[in-house]
């Protein structure tokens, strides 16, 4: 009987994780099975560049695990239970239950619209590559001066406002950002980003709410009404109720609360990483929803399973966020380091360098995932512990084998 390892979700942090458990664990005793909802990987970091118009890659999961031993089932996750360990799938041939024996939840977020009216119903966002696509036959159809309202000056917004503006010159788009234009940011990166808007033709609004998002207007706290025929909101993530319902330990923003080992704190079973986790980082705060949260705690999952599986000590991955990478359009970039309590250095970089960074890094981050065996030790561990059919726990095997206690 083989330990059953069930990923949910190929995004960054599970494509990620599940390539780096099928390299590590031996085939003969691991059997890896990668859920998700789409057929293809999306590269989340460029859908604001999508949604500009840019065409952008969606690698196909069947290639991206052939070689590996992981199999894929393309199917929507509608619930999991953690008691009887299984998940509920729906897919096109009515779907059913899958058993584990661990769980990798690496489901990601969504775009949370805040509870503001109308928001749901008429705006657009850029958290998945349908919602983009959206927004991209919206931006294809408005005439020369159409105006575009993005609501959120958070990294999400600020980059799909200059993205749309630089590749769509003709449309005039505005930022409603609730505080001060770039408060994350170093003095010296605030004006670096102000110039970029300017340069680009985007109007900025500072220190402004909204109250609401009709059809063809949003309206804002102090009374203004913006004339918007395509609104787009970044105004932050939500996750999936799926974990909540199902009775893991969550946070108030229903992100499974782990350990050091990006283990559920209530299942033990069951490990989340990347924006599913509430994970406390080095400094003692919660990581941020991000891609390099993803590989952090992608990294220190596969360790703790690798671990506890072969009876090895888990290495302990860094958990800390480094810097903020903001693309201004193709040519114009921000890379603002931060310490480690996560405000701004004095220090940045800006413009064609940054930008050259930042391709690079998306780069990476698409091949590193891409080619999940690449560059990691070629020899697979033999799985020296294995589920209690009947109490849930479990129990070495003398001699080093798989076997069920």
């Amino acid at each position: 009987m083989k330990h059953r390892i069930v990923v949910l979700g190929a995004g960054y942090a599970g494509a990620y994780a599940a390539g780096n458990l099928a390299r590590r664990l031996s085939p003969a005793d691991a059997e890896i099975t990668v859920v998700n909802a789409v057929p293809d990987f999306v590269q989340r970091l460029r859908l604001h560049q999508l949604a500009a118009g840019r065409e952008i890659a969606a690698p196909r999961l069947a290639d991206v695990f052939a070689g590996t031993g992981i199999r894929l089932r393309v199917a929507r996750v509608t619930a999991v239970d953690p008691e009887r360990r299984v998940v509920a799938v729906a897919d096109a041939g009515g779907g059913g239950e899958l058993g584990y024996d661990t769980l990798l939840y690496a489901l990601g977020s969504r775009g949370a619209v805040g509870g503001v009216p109308g928001a749901a119903e008429h705006a657009f966002d850029v958290a998945a590559r349908p919602s983009a696509l959206r927004l991209r036959d919206r931006l294809d159809g408005l005439p020369q001066g159409g105006r575009v309202v993005m609501v959120g000056d958070g990294l999400t917004g600020i980059e799909t406002a200059t993205e749309i503006a630089e590749a769509r010159p003709g449309l005039a788009v505005t930022l409603v950002a609730r505080g001060e234009l770039g408060a994350r940011l170093s003095a010296g990166a605030r004006d670096h980003l102000r110039r970029a808007c300017d340069r680009l033709g985007v109007t900025v609004l500072e220190h402004t709410g909204v109250r609401a998002v009709e059809a063809t207007r949003v309206l804002c706290d102090d009374g203004t009404a913006l004339a918007s025929e395509a609104t787009v909101w970044t105004g932050g993530f939500a996750v999936d109720p799926i974990a909540a319902t199902g009775g893991l330990d969550v946070a108030e923003n229903g992100r499974i609360v782990v350990d050091r080992a990006m283990r559920s704190v209530s299942h033990p079973d069951v490990h989340a990483i990347g924006d599913s986790a509430h994970a406390i980082g080095d400094n003692g705060r919660p990581m941020p929803m991000s891609c390099a949260s993803a590989g952090s705690t992608g990294r220190q999952a596969v360790e703790a399973i690798v671990g506890r599986l072969t009876g090895r000590k888990a290495a302990d991955a860094k958990l800390a966020y480094s810097f903020h990478h903001i693309s201004l359009g193709r040519r114009d970039a921000i890379l603002q380091t931060v310490d480690d309590q996560g405000r701004a250095k004095p220090v940045f970089i800006g413009g064609r360098k940054a930008a050259r960074i930042k391709a690079g890094i998306v780069t990476m981050s698409l091949w590193g995932t891409s080619h999940p065996t690449f560059g990691l030790p070629k020899r697979k561990h033999r799985v020296t512990t294995a589920p209690d059919a009947t109490a849930g726990k479990t129990a070495a095997h003398p001699e080093g084998g798989h076997v069920a206690a």
